[in-house]
């Protein structure tokens, strides 16, 4: 378990946040950041006693559901038992999400392609469109507003990746839902922004590396950093637009991806890999 010490200037006083996809990877290590501010985290997955695990581990006052996305009757109920559990939604973290099928687009399959859709974009309509029900209906709370959306896009919103078409529009779909909400929910002090992740070393990464969907070593010579990035380096990101330091940020993507989509030159401009640490 990732090791976050408690921010207590970002103690958010019993806030409540819904993390979805949060059974591993970028989720588990947001739920613990949003833990360690001092939110009330509802975890939410599709593997029940995966999520149930990781809420015993956070401790008693936090919940583990399981819910499935892109269902519309799952999403309220989960958003339902969360709300009657813990009375208010400040924080919502859209973070559910699947790999993309690999090869080329000639042979690439209209379920698949669906799918991808419904998890990502779907499952992110979904979760914000409950959510926010339960937000518009609660009192404004003093520079934190009604609450935050964070919504997860990718490098994939911004550029080209061959063969990732269903991702791609996906990612690219999320962006221009985040703001569309963010300026329909901008007076009724709801916050909707994104983060744009590069490659990051969780378990849907290592497997499309070992599909030979990606290459690791690759991406580390192609990213100006030098190297993937861990998930809490991403959580970081995602608690800062969840809480009130980003008070005054709505409609934003930022890209949290080492450099990636920044990076216009041959590769050899970047010069050699830094050396590991410890060496």
């Amino acid at each position: 378990m990732t090791s976050f010490p408690v921010n207590t200037s970002a103690v958010q006083h019993d806030a409540v946040a819904i993390v979805t996809g949060a059974a591993d990877g970028i989720g588990w290590a947001t739920a613990q950041r949003l833990a360690a501010d001092g939110y009330c985290v509802a975890l939410l997955d599709l593997r029940a006693d995966a999520v149930q695990a990781r809420a015993t581990e956070l401790g008693a006052r936090h919940l583990g559901l399981a819910c499935d996305v892109t269902l519309p009757a799952s999403v309220e109920a989960a958003v339902a038992t969360v709300a009657a559990r813990f009375g208010r939604i400040d924080a919502l973290v859209n973070n559910a999400g699947i790999g993309d099928q690999t090869g080329p687009t000639v042979v690439q399959t209209a379920e698949a392609f669906d799918r991808v859709l419904a998890v990502h974009l779907r499952g992110t309509f979904l979760m914000s469109q409950s959510v926010a029900r339960v937000m518009l209906r609660a009192a404004p709370v003093p520079v934190r507003g009604r609450g935050a959306i964070v919504n997860l896009g990718s490098i994939a919103s911004l550029i080209g990746l061959p063969s990732r078409n269903a991702y791609s529009a996906a990612k690219a779909g999320v962006l221009g839902m985040t703001r569309a909400m963010a300026s329909e929910w901008a007076r009724a002090g709801i916050r909707v922004n994104a983060v744009a992740p590069g490659y990051v070393r969780t378990a849907l990464v290592a497997e499309l590396d070992r599909k030979g969907a990606l290459d690791a070593a690759g991406i580390a010579r192609r990213t100006p950093m030098g190297r993937m990035a861990e998930p809490a380096e991403i959580a970081e990101v995602i608690a800062f637009l969840a809480s009130s330091k980003a008070s005054y940020v709505t409609g934003a993507v930022l890209p949290a991806d080492g450099g990636w989509t920044a990076f216009g030159a041959p590769e050899s401009a970047l010069g050699d890999l830094p050396a590991p640490a410890g060496v």
